[in-house]
Formats: structure tokens, sequence, C-alpha cells
């Protein structure tokens, strides 16, 4: 086949020569050669400072001297030795540290920080209550108080009646008694449940001793027990 040949070509030439023109990066051809009088001279580059002022009529650039009779004041120095004897001598002596030693070398370590000083119990307040229990125990007694207050006056509304403790003790005989009976029941049934009377005796076993539990933990819970007439 013959060779494909683009019909821009002659254009996208046209446009990549537009823009081109001679020296374009290169400089001009001929540039100025400099002159030989014009050559760098010594301290040439160096920035010049501006030139000195002189003193004018009646003024002075430097202070004049102190006179002769001038006597500069001298600090006097502080004899820091005697000064800290002093402090040693009038201060109180360091209390002795506690130290626990532990091993034969002689290695020892402070006994305070150790956990193993008895500090705590050289307070003035050790031993005693805070504050914050004994105020806790008093909100806790008077909401105690309200709540049986509150109770009370609902019973009286309601009309309930409060079981004494003798009955209240009878019935958990009873409840007991009857949850070991229905216990040996259970007991005796027999391994094998295949058929369906069984499997509900069985059932209906566990339901009553499920609701004779439950009867018996809310009565031995609560000490006060309510009922309706």
């Amino acid at each position: 086949p013959l060779r494909y040949i683009s019909k821009l070509k002659e254009l996208v030439k046209h446009e990549a020569e537009k823009n081109k023109s001679q020296w374009k990066t290169m400089g001009p051809a001929k540039v100025a050669v400099p002159s030989p009088n014009d050559f760098l001279q010594k301290r040439s580059k160096e920035p010049k400072l501006p030139p000195k002022k002189k003193p004018q009529d009646g003024k002075r650039l430097l202070p004049l001297l102190p006179p002769r009779t001038y006597h500069p004041v001298i600090h006097i120095k502080k004899n820091f030795i005697n000064k800290n004897a002093v402090a040693v001598i009038t201060g109180e002596p360091k209390k002795p540290r506690h130290f626990c030693v532990d091993t034969r070398q002689g290695d020892k370590y402070l006994l305070e920080p150790s956990g193993l000083f008895p500090k705590y119990i050289k307070k003035k307040n050790y031993g005693v209550l805070p504050k914050y229990v004994t105020r806790r125990k008093e909100e806790m007694k008077r909401e105690e108080e309200e709540y049986q207050a509150s109770v009370l006056e609902q019973l009286k509304k309601k009309a309930l009646k409060t079981l004494s403790e003798e009955e209240r003790t009878n019935i958990l005989k009873a409840l007991k008694k009857k949850w070991e009976e229905i216990n040996h029941a259970y007991q005796r049934l027999p391994v094998l449940t295949d058929t369906r009377y069984k499997r509900m005796h069985k059932e209906e076993l566990e339901l009553q001793l499920k609701q004779l539990e439950h009867d018996i933990d809310a009565i031995e819970k609560h000490k006060n027990v309510y009922i309706a007439d």
C-alpha cells in the first residue's frame, strides 16, 4: 500500500517556522567590544564610606574627661563565706531521713515514698468517718423513709393488706414443701421421654418448679409483702 501523507503537513511546517527568528536564543551576531580604558581597578567594587564630619564650632564629638577630684563609687564586696556560716549556725538543723537497707552491699532507699512508712496514721483526722459518708447515709435514710411513707399512703388508697411475719413464714414453708414434692416427682420421671404424654408431663413439672422458685425468691427478697383484698 502507498504511504500515508497528511494533508496538513505543509500547514504544520509553516506554523512551526512562523515564530522562529535568527539569533533568538543565541543573542545578536555582533557585540560591542569593551574599551581597553575601562579596565577593572583595585577596590573599585568595595562600598564607599561617607566623608568624615568635621567638628563644628563650639561642639565636641567626644565627652570631656572627668576631673582629677572625681572618685568613682566603689561597691562593697560581700563575704559569702561568713554569710553562709551565719546562716548555717542560726538555721534549723535538718531532720534525719528514714532509709531502708535491703542488701548486704548497703543499698538503701528512702522509706517514706516507698509506702512502708506509716505516715497516714499520724493525721489528725485518721480513723474519722468522712463527712460525705455520713451525709450519704443520711440521704439514703431519708429516701427510705420517704419511700415507706409513699408506700403506706398508696396502701391506704388501694386498701392493701400487709402480711405479718408469721403468715409470711408459713407461706414460705408451704412453697418450699410444695417445691420438694414436685421436685421429687420430677426426679422420678423416666430418662427416655418417647411419648407425647411423658413430654407434656415433664414440661408441666418444669413450669411448676420455675414458678415456685420465682415465688420463693420474691418472698425471701422482700420483707414486707402486700396483698389485695
